[in-house]
């Protein structure tokens, strides 16, 4: 007997079960789209358009002065800058060169860049010019293993003047308006206008829908992070079901907020827009009061974000001024919304938040609330083509509704493995009625009418504001501080975050005495993105160990209060 999705039965009739998706490539959506809508803007930024012909235009001049580089089909390039409209042309010029992009968080430090540009195997990276410091400590001379970077300043792409109503805090326009110099001693460096000036042609576009598009990284359980193999053929999937899903067409606009660099945001700031046609306003970092002109100043139709720019947009002083009256779709996920904040959303503004669920395996959802039967704290209901099921993590069999399991995948935008991690590729899936499905070890159960819930995690992992904590990785970093001897990291509560980051640690012989919590605070600040630091440190003479000498990090999480 043939296995029935209980989901199907509540489907939105105004939605198809399956998609047809066009075997082309990314670059092609641009392509297309830029005939379609030429003078249209693709994006804003503060009040700056960029059209998609232009955009096209910029793209194609630097996938020429890329090649010209070195760069051929299948090399990776890293993009490492925050939300602006030079990420998306650089995806896209990357894309033309038929090369691999691998997107970097601009929260990470030298140790964590480093990483990066060494397992990937980039020769190029394009970076923001405040970060270029970064690439040059992480990847020093005199024989550094990127060969170029191309360097843009935010004010490349900035108005001489913005308007009052979308200027952003001084503070914020001042680092966007920043010059910093290039830096020296390692791969020579290019400025953004140099590169464009050069009008280097490229070669024809030789790529193919399950050619190597995609690899941002991930962490887990054990080791640094791993490079997630997506292909056209797998983003595809969600560039259009997104769209599809959320009814938004060319005559979208939506708020990019949500990092670019992330899935999420790729997806939704970067890939999805440029399909439709849409206009995307571009939000190089969050400000509530900045999101809340924007929205109003560009009527935006739909925002993806996180559940924590939603309470901080309620928590502001003006949210009786704020005007939402544009939006008609915001959607979201990372963590869970809480249900008062949801019911005051509705509420005041009639807006429904749609959670969703995916992860960077998955190329972002894939499930998903459709928004006329949204329920709150919930995943929703596996998205067109997908197969999810709740099974026992031990011998994988289908667990009925209400009992919890580990939740797993098979889709067709689920990815290919993780970049030079064989091993590590086949513990990520299992093979269920004939079919692969990929292991999330995310916990849930699913109820009657086959909406997913998230109850725990099989792996270990902190949620600290929508942002995945590995404490393996953090650990790994942190044995690089002269203080520590032994570190473990956990979870605590925390009233704002959900969850937030903390180190139980034992000091060196050297240090004991003479070290407190902020000198460890203060190191992991210079060496670990913002969001991994540890925010509470706890020392100890010795660490719980197992027979076998491992760190029996599960009793320390569950002597810390419950989270």
């Amino acid at each position: 007997m043939s296995r029935i999705a209980p989901h199907l039965a509540i489907w939105p009739r105004r939605l198809p079960r399956e998609l047809v998706v066009p075997e082309t490539t990314l670059w092609f959506n641009l392509e297309v789209s830029a005939r379609r809508y030429p003078d249209k803007a693709a994006t804003l930024f503060f009040g700056q358009a960029l059209r998609y012909a232009e955009l096209e235009r910029q793209a194609t001049l630097l996938a020429g002065w890329l090649q010209s580089q070195g760069v051929a089909a299948g090399d990776r390039v890293l993009l490492y800058m925050q939300n602006c409209p030079q990420f998306v042309v650089a995806f896209y010029a990357v894309q033309r060169a038929d090369a691999v992009v691998v997107p970097c968080n601009p929260m990470n430090r030298a140790e964590e860049l480093a990483h990066a540009i060494a397992d990937s195997g980039a020769r190029v990276a394009i970076v923001a010019a405040d970060l270029a410091a970064v690439v040059a400590a992480a990847d020093p001379g005199p024989t550094p293993r990127l060969r170029s970077l191309l360097v843009t300043r935010y004010a490349d792409a900035l108005p001489a003047a913005i308007a009052p109503e979308l200027a952003p805090p001084p503070a914020l326009e001042a680092w966007l308006r920043a010059d910093p110099p290039l830096p020296t001693g390692a791969a020579p460096a290019t400025r953004w206008a140099d590169a464009l000036a050069a009008a280097l042609p490229p070669g024809p576009p030789r790529a193919r829908a399950d050619d190597l598009a995609l690899l941002p990284y991930t962490s887990g359980t054990t080791g640094m992070p791993k490079g997630c193999m997506h292909s056209h053929r797998t983003l595809m999937p969600n560039v259009v079901g997104g769209g599809v899903w959320s009814q938004s067409g060319a005559e979208a606009v939506s708020l990019a907020v949500v990092p670019m660099f992330h899935i999420t945001g790729l997806m939704y700031g970067v890939l999805g827009s440029v399909y439709s046609g849409s206009t995307v306003v571009v939000m190089p970092r969050w400000d509530r009061e900045l999101a809340a002109r924007l929205i109003a100043c560009h009527r935006v139709t739909h925002w993806t974000c996180i559940p924590t720019m939603i309470i901080d947009l309620l928590a502001s002083p003006d949210i009786a001024r704020v005007d939402l009256s544009s939006l008609r779709g915001i959607t979201g996920g990372g963590a869970a919304m809480p249900q008062a904040v949801a019911e005051r959303l509705r509420d005041e503004f009639g807006l429904t938040f749609a959670e969703g669920y995916g992860l960077t395996e998955t190329a972002a959802p894939s499930h998903a609330n459709p928004v006329e039967r949204a329920k709150l704290q919930c995943l929703g209901i596996p998205l067109f083509g997908v197969d999810s099921r709740v099974v026992d993590p031990e011998t994988l069999a289908e667990l009925p509704p209400g009992e919890v399991g580990e939740i797993v995948t098979h889709g067709p935008m689920v990815f290919k493995g993780y970049w030079g991690h064989p091993e590590a590729t086949r513990a990520a899936f299992a093979r269920i009625d004939g079919k692969p499905f990929f292991r999330t070890g995310d916990l849930g159960r699913r109820d009657d009418e086959g909406y997913f819930f998230l109850t725990d995690r099989l792996k270990r992992m902190i949620n600290a504001s929508g942002f995945k904590v590995w404490p393996s990785e953090v650990e790994l970093l942190l044995y690089g501080c002269p203080l520590i001897q032994e570190a473990c990291v956990i979870a605590a509560r925390d009233a704002y975050r959900g969850e937030t980051v903390k180190a139980v640690v034992v000091l060196r012989e050297s240090a004991r005495g003479r070290a407190g919590a902020d000198d460890i605070i203060a190191w992991a600040r210079e060496h670990m993105a913002a969001y991994k630091v540890p925010r509470l440190v706890e020392f100890v003479d010795a660490l719980p160990k197992s027979g076998s000498g491992k760190v029996m990090w599960r009793a320390l999480q569950e002597r810390e209060a419950p989270v």
